[in-house]
């Protein structure tokens, strides 16, 4: 199967479902019941260390922020702790904007939560001063060149753009093969892997869900789309820890270590 054998829209359908289904298991539970008690104080953040650095490093007082694929709003929600707004979320997934309007209702925050595709956008969101996407958005999307074509058109003359994502290079391993330091997959590879199982983030399986489809991008792919979607590239920095599911922490903290993570700023022209 290639990016050519599905139509966008039959990819964004299959996904959506995908992630309605995963949503019930992240509203239940200890986890749960402490981020909806840490959303409730003040100071919240959900931001590693790294994240919190550079966002740290950032005036973003009064700046509007908008986040890109905000699953529950934790992040988005977060960013008020660094002096930002949260004025908005867009995610696929309606049943996760229900727990982000939970946690915002609990932090006193009236984002605006949007449930849309992406690429088929309603009228009228506005333009942000800041926006935000972090791990496990972009392998999502099967045309990276019209992805940042809308998020450019979602930036204010001299708006920030900040990528917090999982490595390319991370996408040629898989953490449960018997031998799982061996590259599995080649780094260029443009056809989809095509997923049935449940997915969440506590490296547990859930079993068999409904069909997605995750798209590998290279490095520089990324940041060539990024470039001509009209945007400047302010930093690209790699880094050798997991933001990603637990299961990838093996491949941290060795010596001959790979990159496993990325942040790239851009800005949009004044």
């Amino acid at each position: 199967m290639t990016k050519q054998d599905l139509t966008r829209q039959e990819v964004t359908a299959a996904n959506r479902a995908a992630w309605e289904a995963s949503a019930p298991l992240h509203e239940t539970g200890p986890e749960w019941l402490a981020l909806l008690d840490a959303a409730a104080k003040p100071g919240f953040s959900t931001f590693d260390a790294t994240m919190t650095e550079a966002l740290g490093a950032r005036d973003l007082t009064g700046k509007r922020a908008v986040q890109i694929g905000c699953n529950n709003a934790r992040e988005l929600l977060s960013l008020a702790s660094f002096g930002a707004i949260p004025a908005a979320g867009i995610d696929q997934s309606e049943r996760f904007l229900d727990q982000g309007r939970r946690l915002a209702e609990v932090a006193g925050q009236a984002p605006a939560l949007i449930a849309a595709d992406i690429y088929d956008l309603p009228e009228g969101i506005g333009s942000f001063d800041f926006v935000l996407i972090t791990i496990g958005v972009l392998n999502w999307m099967p045309d990276l060149t019209r992805f940042f074509e809308i998020v450019a058109s979602l930036m204010a003359p001299g708006a920030v753009l900040m990528i917090y994502e999982t490595h390319p290079v991370m996408e040629m391993f898989d953490p449960e093969a018997a031998s799982p330091h061996e590259p599995g997959f080649s780094y260029f590879r443009t056809e989809p892997h095509v997923q049935d199982d449940i997915f969440t983030y506590d490296g547990e399986d859930h079993g068999m869900g409904t069909t997605s489809y995750w798209f590998p991008h290279t490095l520089g792919e990324i940041v060539t789309a990024t470039a001509q979607a009209g945007l400047q590239i302010d930093g690209l920095e790699e880094f050798g820890h997991s933001n990603r599911e637990p299961e990838y922490d093996l491949y941290q903290g060795r010596a001959a270590q790979i990159p496993m993570c990325f942040l790239l700023t851009a800005t949009r022209g004044a």
